[in-house]
């Protein structure tokens, strides 16, 4: 591993942050990658989290394989338990850094990473490393979010706030927050040519979507590692944080809420 270019990751593992990753399916996550998935491929999913949408990835390639890939044994458990829940066999685990993937070339007909290339120091070594080990022919394909497309209603300060102090923490982790409107750039960067741009958008609206994701984020800023760095950093204090909590549930409860979470720039790209 090149520990030189590893970025810190904002989020952690707290249990508010699985509460929103282990939501993600393939379907929701990488529908526009699924059309080129075929039986018996192989897949390398760097970055699977909790393992929902490489789960349900194994599921489609079968008997086919994928492996799994995260930069510590510990974040790689989560997957292991959620492919030991459901019964799927066709899942191997592997701690690796995306920079520098411990993976000869040309081993997978895929490799996919959802929401990833926003947390590491260089996205573009990420991306040529993924192209490095797709076979020719094969397909490259990131999907990211872009937190400054968020938009929302009621229009609440302190959720401005929120978004403001979001990205602050995630630059000086050494991340890209915005990162869908770069995918594209960076993956022409990377020497991809033969690339597809696509957007998508997930839509929190309904009073139950609402309940969740404000419920979440009213979690989350207060007990992940987010609300520590905040801290720590001096960026926020204790009672900044807790008044976008009571935000988030106040933005949850309003009738006329809504809040459009843009992932611009999903992008399949073909390795050669």
């Amino acid at each position: 591993m090149n520990d030189e270019r590893q970025a810190i990751y904002t989020h952690g593992h707290h249990e508010s942050v699985l509460r929103s990753h282990r939501r993600r399916t393939a379907e929701d996550s990488a529908g526009y990658l699924l059309p080129h998935l075929k039986a018996g491929s192989t897949v390398l999913d760097i970055g699977c989290g909790p393992g929902t949408i490489t789960v349900d990835l194994a599921d489609r390639v079968a008997p086919g394989s994928v492996t799994a890939v995260e930069l510590t044994d510990d974040a790689l458990s989560l997957a292991r338990a959620e492919a030991q829940s459901r019964n799927v066999s066709n899942v191997a685990f592997v701690t690796s850094d995306v920079h520098k993937l411990d993976f000869p070339d040309d081993t997978f007909d895929v490799v996919h990473a959802h929401q990833v290339l926003q947390h590491v120091a260089d996205p573009v070594q990420a991306l040529r490393e993924m192209r490095r080990v797709c076979v020719p022919a094969g397909i490259v394909a990131a999907r990211d979010a872009d937190y400054a497309g968020f938009i929302w209603f009621p229009r609440l300060p302190a959720l401005d706030s929120w978004l403001d102090l979001y990205r602050r923490a995630a630059r000086a982790n050494g991340g890209e927050p915005d990162a869908g409107r770069r995918l594209l750039s960076w993956a022409i960067a990377a020497g991809f040519d033969d690339i597809t741009p696509t957007g998508s958008m997930w839509s929190f609206a309904t009073a139950e979507t609402r309940e969740w994701w404000g419920g979440m984020w009213a979690d989350r800023i207060l007990k992940s590692d987010l609300s520590r760095q905040l801290v720590d950093s001096g960026m926020a204090t204790t009672s900044q944080l807790e008044e976008i909590s009571a935000a988030w549930r106040a933005w949850a409860v309003a009738p006329d809420g809504g809040w459009r979470f843009r992932t611009a720039k999903s992008s399949v790209a073909h390795s050669d």
